[in-house]
């Protein structure tokens, strides 16, 4: 079903199905229609118009009163053909760019305060999957274990200790093991892993390191100790969740409940959450997940309003965004989701 089949008054009166039910979450009747469009027609002749528009699969009487509510589809054409995006004012953008780095301009310190201010701007539950923060290094050590194996010990800033046991060639003596210690720890020290690796991956690639063979592929098995199958280091996501308690205000029927505690249930299921929003990194700009489009909510009725924030080199990071009922205030959250990405972008 496309929007642009419908005629104008049958439009007209979808948007204002739409409009109506996300503000009072109440089925809409003919009455109170024509009482709210512009151009007044009998409650027999709107009464028509929905009936169409209900044999159309955009809108469903949940109840057996005359009153219609949008359907998962029809609250998906609304959103990409009729919605009319708020804009923000000066204040607001100041009041989320104040908030954002008040508490530090490190990643770790701004996801958290980022979170917590959508989560009271959108009185909806938030969520933001950023990668692991890494500390900087303060020392690597190689242990020799035997023929062939090697012990990595990492130690970074706030004294956390991670151990990897290695393959190493046989006949390296402990002499090589020392140097290439010695030549990691001069260019690990004070980075992180990830930054460290991009400076002895590209010294090695110009040859400027003055390694034998031997201990170059110590040096080469040091940097794979956090790898993945791709090069990329194997650092995994951290997901923060905000709000679950704005999810309970307003519940006006059992069902309300019934959902919103299959939708806590939904926010444990960490792996699944992020791979939902892992599906928001690709898209440019705010992407907008309706009820069973994704198989995460699908029971729970649910919507999420998702968008990437990237680094100054424009890599994206992660994703930051609003869960909540299907009866969300898009016009609102979804400028307000899109202006903090962009804040904790240009912070970064």
């Amino acid at each position: 079903m496309l929007l642009e089949t419908l005629n104008d008054r049958s439009r007209n009166i979808f948007r204002h199905i739409v409009d109506a039910y996300l503000k009072t979450g109440d089925p809409v009747g003919s009455r109170t229609l024509s009482r709210i469009i512009a151009n007044p027609l009998s409650p027999a002749s709107i009464r028509n118009v929905m009936a169409d528009l209900e044999d159309s699969g955009l809108v469903y009487s949940p109840h057996t009163s005359a009153g219609r509510i949008p359907t998962e589809l029809g609250l998906r054409l609304f959103v990409d053909g009729l919605l009319e995006v708020g804009n923000l004012s000066e204040d607001e953008r100041t009041t989320i760019r104040i908030r954002c780095q008040e508490k530090g301009s490190r990643l770790e310190e701004i996801l958290p305060q980022a979170t917590s201010l959508l989560s009271g701007l959108s009185q909806c539950a938030s969520i933001v999957m950023a990668p692991k923060y890494e500390r900087p290094l303060k020392h690597i050590e190689f242990v020799h274990l035997g023929p062939g194996r090697a012990l990595v010990v990492l130690v970074s800033e706030g004294d956390d200790v991670e151990n990897r046991i290695i393959e190493v060639p046989h006949g390296l003596t402990p002499a090589a093991l020392t140097q290439a210690g010695n030549y990691l720890n001069a260019r690990m020290i004070g980075r992180t892993f990830a930054e460290a690796q991009k400076v002895i991956q590209k010294e090695l690639q110009e040859q400027k390191a003055e390694l034998d063979k031997l201990t170059r592929q110590v040096v080469e098995q040091g940097l794979a100790v956090r790898a993945g199958q791709n090069g990329d280091t194997a650092i995994s996501d951290t997901l923060i969740v905000r709000g679950r308690a704005n999810l309970l205000e307003n519940l006006e029927a059992l069902e309300d409940l019934e959902r919103i505690r299959t939708l806590f249930d939904d926010l444990e299921t960490k792996n699944d959450l992020i791979s939902l929003l892992d599906l928001a990194k690709n898209a440019e700009g705010v992407r907008i997940f309706i009820g069973s489009e994704n198989k995460l909510f699908s029971l729970s009725g649910s919507s999420v309003i998702a968008s990437p924030y990237m680094d100054a080199d424009n890599n994206i990071l992660g994703v930051i965004g609003v869960i909540g009922p299907t009866r969300l205030n898009y016009a609102r959250i979804i400028p307000i989701v899109d202006y903090t990405a962009k804040v904790i972008g240009n912070i970064l």
